[in-house]
């Protein structure tokens, strides 16, 4: 539409996504500001505990760090031995006992 006449509803949906798009961005400034003053409370506490500051500190700079992470996850391949097998295969079933 900006090349042009937009319509009621490419306006509407505009607005639809500006105001989802607000509330995730208030969502995460509220995050941020907790993180912030839990932060300013450990670093000011009278038993401060340099360990812990550090550690939080070392957290909250990967939740904003665009660089590659120092432990890349394992993830499981579902293939185990000779491929894919049922349940069956993988866990013999249990003897099966007449009820008395």
């Amino acid at each position: 539409c900006h090349e042009g006449e937009c319509t009621i509803d490419e306006v509407s949906e505009l607005i639809y996504e500006l105001e989802e798009q607000k509330k995730v961005l208030n969502d995460r400034l509220d995050a941020i500001m907790n993180m912030v003053s839990k932060l300013q409370k450990a670093n000011t506490d009278q038993k401060r505990n340099t360990d812990d500051v550090r550690a939080y500190v070392k957290d909250l700079l990967r939740v904003f760090s665009h660089e590659h992470p120092i432990v890349m996850p394992a993830g499981y391949s579902g293939d185990i031995g000779d491929g894919p097998t049922t349940a069956y295969d993988a866990l013999p079933p249990k003897p099966w006992k007449a009820s008395p």
